[in-house]
């Protein structure tokens, strides 16, 4: 039986602002998922869920078959974000943040970093603070490509971009999940991206998940506004 990249069961959590309520699903391997809902739907509470250890929340959350609270700093070694959340050193080079944050990685690959970018054409040695919010995200994907997660959490990384960006980044997403060892979950507000980009899409309303299943069918029952 294959094992989910990432399973939510029954996950309720309570905030000052945002919320889930009985969030439950499965994230398979070599699929692209995606979430979408208003602001405040709870799609970044569910990510935070993920990446913060002792999140306040009852259920459980599996990242390939491990409950997150059981050992979270080892299962963060499975995870690659991709978030304009994410912190990194904004003095030091996009290589100097890879090398020393790099070590926090089980087997990260330096190699593979500077492949990455490379690919992507954004120079390594430039700083962090004087990217672009693209340069940005295409580093923080190389940075998480050169640790070799299983499960690929990409926060709100369409809005503002351009076409070429959006299909050369589709294409590499494609590519690290086609021999299904891995898998993608991605937040969007834009409809026509989960619809022909995402395989899977999840609807988030006041922090409930109101709708889970293929992408265009999804798609659909919201142009036609019955979900």
């Amino acid at each position: 039986m294959t094992v989910p990249v990432l399973s939510f069961e029954h996950v309720t959590g309570k905030g000052r602002k945002f919320h889930l309520e009985d969030i439950s699903f499965e994230v398979m391997p070599g699929f692209i998922y995606g979430l979408t809902g208003k602001n405040g739907a709870g799609k970044t509470t569910l990510f935070q869920y993920i990446m913060k250890e002792n999140a306040g929340y009852k259920g459980c959350i599996c990242v390939d078959g491990e409950d997150i609270k059981d050992n979270h700093a080892a299962v963060m070694n499975k995870v690659g974000l991709v978030s304009s959340d994410n912190s990194f050193f904004e003095s030091c080079t996009c290589r100097q943040n890879a090398k020393v944050l790099g070590a926090f990685y089980d087997g990260f690959s330096m190699e593979k970093f500077e492949t990455v970018m490379e690919e992507w054409k954004v120079p390594p040695g430039k700083v962090y603070r004087k990217m672009s919010r693209g340069e940005k995200y295409k580093f923080q994907l190389a940075f998480a490509i050169a640790h070799d997660p299983c499960l690929y959490l990409l926060d709100e990384v369409m809005a503002g971009m351009d076409p070429v960006f959006r299909r050369e980044f589709f294409d590499r997403m494609r590519q690290l999940i086609k021999d299904e060892k891995a898998s993608v979950l991605m937040t969007s507000h834009i409809l026509s991206e989960m619809e022909t980009g995402t395989d899977y899409t999840g609807v988030l309303e006041n922090g409930r998940l109101t709708v889970f299943g293929e992408s265009p069918e999804v798609a659909d029952k919201l142009e036609r506004k019955i979900i």
